[in-house]
C-alpha cells in the first residue's frame, strides 16, 4: 500500500511539514501540529504515518463530531482506493465500520475513554491523534490526560499527536513535556472581511441574519455558509430565505446522516448552507466562497449550585470567528460578513472556555474514579466546586462511596449514557427504562406545532404508537428524530437490568432523585424539589396540575427553574422506590409564620416533607434551642426589657469600653452568647408572650456573676447622692455618665464625683428651680469659681424665693425655698 503519487509535495500544504512531523515522532514520540483549515492535516497525517512506517500497530484518530469522523474516514479510504472498513474505518456510538485489516481507525472522542478503561495499555495502538483539539471537549481533555499517564507509566513507545487550527499551542506542548510545535502555513486565499456599520438590535437576530445573507447573495458569487447558534435559528432563517433564489440547506449535528452527506456533495446551483458550529472545522463544504457569521454560539453551562445545565447563547470568541472566516478562502478569494461592528471585536474573548470548566462533571468524576486517580495531567483542572457536586450526585446514585467506586459505579461507567440515565437503566430496569433513556438522549420527538408542553407522557405515547398519537393529538411528531430514538432504544435495551414493573415516572425518578418535586401551596404551579431548589411549570401546562412530579429537563435557572420535560408521579410509588432514602425526622424548630416553636415528626425525601404530625415528646432542651432561634431571628427587643435592665446593660458596657473586665452585655454580645445565658432558661417558653415571664434582670446579673456585679457597683454605680441626700440615677448611655440635678442641691460641693476604672468625671446637668437646664459641667468647683456668678445674676431675680449665695462652695445645699429655710 502507498499514498497517491506525489501526494506529500503537491496538492495540499500539509505535505511541506510532514517530514518535520516524522522527525519529531522519531525523536520524542510526541508533537503538536498547527495547521489552518484546508491544509489537509485530518486526512493526510494518518496516511503519512502509515505510509512511512512510523507507527507499529493501529493509528487511532479522535474527531469531536460523528459527522467529521465519517467524512474523514471516507476521504482517507477514497485516497487509498479502498472501502471504508478496510484499511481505514470508523467507530462511534451505535455504529462501527472496522475490520481485522483496519490500520487507521477514526473514532469519536468518547470511544477512546472506553477503550482505555477496558485496556489501560491500549495494546495494538501505536499512535493516538487528537484532531481539532482546540474545541476542548470534556472527552478530549480526559483522553489526553489518560494518554499522557499511559505514556509515562505503561507505554512510552505510544506516539501522541495533537492537531488543531486555532489552538494556543504552547500550554499543550508544555503539558506534553515540551513537545515540538510544528506549524503549517496552509493554503488559503485572501478573504475580505466586512463588518456592520452599526450594531444590530438583538431581538431581531433572525431577520437581521436573513437580510445579511440576502445582501451577500446580491454582492458576491459562490456558495455561502451562514453560521447560526442552533437548529431553531436555522429553521427560522431558512423560512425567511425561502424565495432568495438559491438552494438553502440546513446543517446541524442532529440531522440524519444522509441529509448531512448531501450538503457535502457539490451541487449544480448556488447554495446557502445554514450551519451551526459543526461547519467550523474538519468538514469540507464544496464551493463555499462566502461566510456570513452571526457571531453567536450555543454552549452548555452547568451550575453546581442548582445541579442544572442550561444552554446559553453567547458571543463567539476571536478564535472561533477566525476559524469561521477561514471557510471563505478554501477554494478561491472570498468574503466574510460579520454581523457585528469592527469596534465590537475588541470586547470578544480570545478562546472559548474549555468544556471541563463549564460542563456537568458527573461523567468525568465517574471516569476518574474508575481510573483510580484524582491527579491526572489535565490541561485545565476541573473546578473543585463542580467536581464535588458531581461526586455528590454519584454518591446519591450509589456509584461512589467512602472507599471509591462501587460495583454499581463500575456498571454505570460501562454504559454509553450519562450516569443518571445509566442508573435508571440498571436499577429501574426493563425496556421502558431504555425507551426513556433514548427519548432523553435525543431532541424532542414532538415538533413546536401546537406547543405540546412539558409532559413527557406525550412523548412516551408518540414513541409507543405514532399513528394513534397523531390521530388523537394536534402535535406533529418529528419522524426522523423518532427513528433515531427507536434505533437507540434497541441498542440500549440490551444493557438494561431486569424489569421491576415500575411506572415510567418512578423509573425516571431514579435518574433524577434530586428533581422529584412537590407542589407548593397556592394556585401557581410551583414546586419544591427534593434537592432543595424551586421549579415551576408554565401556566396552562397540564403537567402543572400534578401534586407531585419528576423533572427530567430544566432550564437551569438556579433560583426557580422552568420544567421543560417531566412526568407526574405517584407519592406511594416514590415511597416504595426510595424506601431506603426516606428519613424519619423529629424536628423542633422556630416557625417564622406562627411566631412560635413547632414540634413535629416528619417523613422526608431530601427537602420534601411527605408526612408530618405533631411531636408531643419534644424535650425542654429542644424547645429552648428553637425558642432561642426565634429570639435570634426577631432580635433582643422581644425580651421583657425595662429601664432597670437597660440601665444595667448600659452600665456594664460603659465599664467595658473604659477598660473594665466584665461580661459583654451589648446587643451583639448578648446575641452571640444566647445559648449560654438565655437558652437554658427558655424550656417553658413556646411563643413570644411566654417571654414576659422571664426575670431578665436576674439573667443579666447572673451573666455578670457575683464578682462582676461587685465590680460594676464599684466602677459604675447605678446612682450617686446629692449633698442633700437625693438619689441621682446615672445615665451611662453616652460616652460620659450623666446626671440631672437642681443647682441648689449641689451647694457646698468641693470635689467633683468620678466613676469608672479610669476615674471619669460625671457630667452634671444643673437645672433651675423650674427644671430648666442652666449649665452642663464636669467640674463643679470650677463652675462655682467662674460661671456661677453669671448664672446667679441671670436667675436671682427670676427665682427670688430660692437661695443664690455669693459663694456656693461653702453654702448649705438645699431643696427648699428661703422662707422654709
Amino acid at each position: 500500500m502507498s499514498l497517491p503519487k506525489g501526494f506529500d509535495h503537491h496538492g495540499l500544504p500539509i505535505g511541506l511539514v510532514l517530514p518535520d512531523l516524522g522527525r519529531a515522532l522519531l525523536d520524542g514520540g510526541q508533537a503538536v501540529l498547527q495547521a489552518p483549515p484546508g491544509a489537509g492535516k485530518t486526512t493526510l497525517v494518518p496516511l503519512f504515518l502509515l505510509d512511512q512506517g512510523l507507527v507499529e500497530g493501529r493509528i487511532l484518530m479522535l474527531e469531536p463530531r460523528r459527522m467529521a469522523a465519517r467524512a474523514a474516514a471516507e476521504r482517507m479510504a477514497d485516497l487509498l482506493g479502498s472501502l471504508v472498513g478496510d484499511v481505514v474505518g470508523y467507530r462511534m456510538r451505535g455504529e462501527s465500520r472496522v475490520s481485522a485489516k483496519t490500520r487507521i481507525e477514526v473514532v469519536t472522542e468518547g470511544i477512546l475513554t472506553r477503550m482505555i478503561q477496558a485496556d489501560p495499555e491500549l495494546k495494538g495502538i501505536g499512535c493516538v491523534i487528537f484532531d481539532e483539539f482546540h474545541e476542548r471537549s470534556l472527552h478530549a481533555d480526559l483522553g489526553l490526560a489518560l494518554c499522557l499517564e499511559i505514556r509515562s507509566v505503561l507505554r512510552p513507545d505510544m506516539k501522541l499527536i495533537i492537531m488543531s487550527a486555532t489552538l494556543d499551542a504552547e500550554p499543550v506542548a508544555a503539558l506534553m513535556g515540551d513537545a515540538p510545535v510544528i506549524t503549517s502555513m496552509g493554503r488559503s486565499y485572501a478573504v475580505e472581511t466586512r463588518w456592520l456599520a452599526r450594531p444590530w438590535i438583538r431581538p431581531k437576530f433572525d431577520e437581521a441574519m436573513a437580510n445579511l445573507v440576502q445582501q451577500a447573495l446580491a454582492e458576491t458569487e459562490g456558495g455561502i455558509v451562514a453560521f447560526l447558534p442552533g437548529e431553531g435559528e436555522i429553521r427560522r432563517v431558512e423560512a425567511r430565505l425561502r424565495d432568495c433564489g438559491a438552494e438553502v440547506m440546513p446543517l446541524y449535528g442532529a440531522m440524519p446522516f444522509d441529509q448531512q452527506r448531501a450538503v457535502m456533495v457539490e451541487g449544480t446551483t448556488r447554495r446557502v448552507v445554514l450551519a451551526t458550529s459543526i461547519a467550523e472545522t474538519s468538514l469540507t463544504l464544496p464551493g463555499i466562497r462566502v461566510v456570513v457569521d452571526g457571531g453567536l454560539a450555543r454552549r452548555a453551562k452547568f451550575d453546581p449550585g442548582s445541579g442544572m445545565t442550561a444552554l446559553v447563547t453567547e458571543r463567539v470568541t476571536k478564535a472561533e470567528a477566525e476559524q469561521r472566516r477561514g471557510r471563505a478562502g478554501r477554494v478561491a478569494k472570498g468574503v466574510c460578513y460579520r454581523m457585528w461592528t469592527k469596534g465590537e471585536e475588541g470586547g470578544m474573548s480570545a478562546f472559548p472556555l474549555p468544556e471541563i470548566a463549564s460542563a456537568d462533571l458527573a461523567p468525568l468524576a465517574l471516569e476518574m474514579a474508575l481510573w483510580g486517580s484524582d491527579d491526572l495531567p489535565f490541561l485545565t483542572r476541573p473546578p473543585v466546586p463542580m467536581l464535588e457536586a458531581a461526586r455528590g450526585l454519584l454518591v446519591s446514585l450509589g456509584a461512589l462511596d467512602g472507599s471509591g467506586i462501587t460495583v454499581h459505579g463500575r456498571d454505570l461507567a460501562g454504559l454509553p449514557v450519562h450516569p443518571r440515565l445509566g442508573h435508571m437503566m440498571v436499577a429501574g430496569g426493563g425496556v421502558r427504562a431504555a425507551s426513556l433513556a433514548a427519548l432523553l438522549g435525543e431532541r424532542d420527538v414532538l415538533g413546536r406545532d401546537g406547543e405540546p408542553g412539558a409532559d413527557m407522557a406525550l412523548r412516551v405515547a408518540a414513541f409507543a404508537d405514532v399513528n394513534a398519537f397523531e390521530a388523537e393529538h394536534p402535535f406533529r411528531v418529528d419522524r426522523a428524530v423518532l427513528a433515531r430514538v427507536r434505533d437507540e432504544e434497541k441498542r440500549l435495551a440490551r444493557l438494561v437490568g431486569p424489569d421491576r414493573g415500575l411506572s415510567d415516572a418512578a423509573i425516571l425518578a431514579m435518574a433524577y432523585p434530586d428533581r422529584i418535586g412537590m407542589r407548593r401551596k397556592g394556585n401557581a404551579p410551583r414546586y419544591l424539589l427534593a434537592g432543595g431548589k424551586g421549579a415551576l411549570v408554565a401556566d396552562g401546562d397540564a403537567l402543572g396540575h400534578s401534586s407531585m412530579l419528576v423533572a427530567a429537563n430544566l432550564d437551569g435557572d438556579g433560583r426557580e427553574a422552568k420544567v421543560r420535560l417531566g412526568l407526574a408521579v405517584d407519592e406511594r410509588e416514590i415511597r416504595q422506590v426510595f424506601a431506603d432514602k426516606l428519613e424519619q425526622v423529629q424536628l423542633c424548630e422556630w416557625s417564622r409564620r406562627d411566631k412560635a416553636v413547632v414540634a413535629v415528626e416528619r417523613v422526608m425525601l431530601g427537602a420534601l416533607v411527605l408526612e408530618e404530625r405533631v411531636w408531643g415528646k419534644a424535650s425542654s432542651d429542644a424547645i429552648a434551642v428553637a425558642m432561642a432561634q426565634g429570639v435570634r431571628e426577631l432580635g433582643l427587643e422581644v425580651l421583657p426589657w425595662n429601664d432597670a435592665t437597660r440601665g444595667l446593660a448600659a452600665r456594664a458596657e460603659w465599664v467595658r469600653r473604659h477598660g473594665g473586665d466584665l461580661a459583654d452585655l451589648s446587643d451583639a454580645g448578648l446575641l452571640a452568647g444566647l445559648g449560654e445565658w438565655l437558652q437554658p432558661n427558655l424550656g417553658g417558653c413556646r411563643k413570644l408572650s411566654d417571654l414576659a415571664r422571664l426575670d431578665l434582670r436576674g439573667l443579666l446579673e447572673a451573666r455578670l456573676g457575683w464578682e462582676g456585679l461587685r465590680a460594676l457597683e464599684r466602677l459604675a454605680p447605678e446612682a450617686i447622692f446629692a449633698p442633700t441626700g437625693t438619689h441621682l440615677a446615672l445615665d451611662y448611655s453616652g460616652d460620659v455618665p450623666k446626671v440631672t440635678v437642681r443647682l441648689q442641691e449641689m451647694f457646698g460641693t468641693k470635689s467633683h464625683p468620678v466613676v469608672g476604672p479610669d476615674r471619669v468625671a460625671v457630667l452634671f446637668e444643673l437645672v433651675s428651680p423650674a427644671g430648666k437646664p442652666v449649665q452642663v459641667t464636669a467640674n463643679l468647683p470650677g463652675f462655682w469659681a467662674t460661671s456661677y456668678a453669671d448664672v446667679r445674676r441671670d436667675l436671682r431675680g427670676r427665682y427670688p424665693k430660692h437661695p443664690w449665695p455669693e459663694d456656693p462652695s461653702v453654702a448649705e445645699p438645699t431643696r427648699r425655698v428661703k422662707r422654709r429655710l
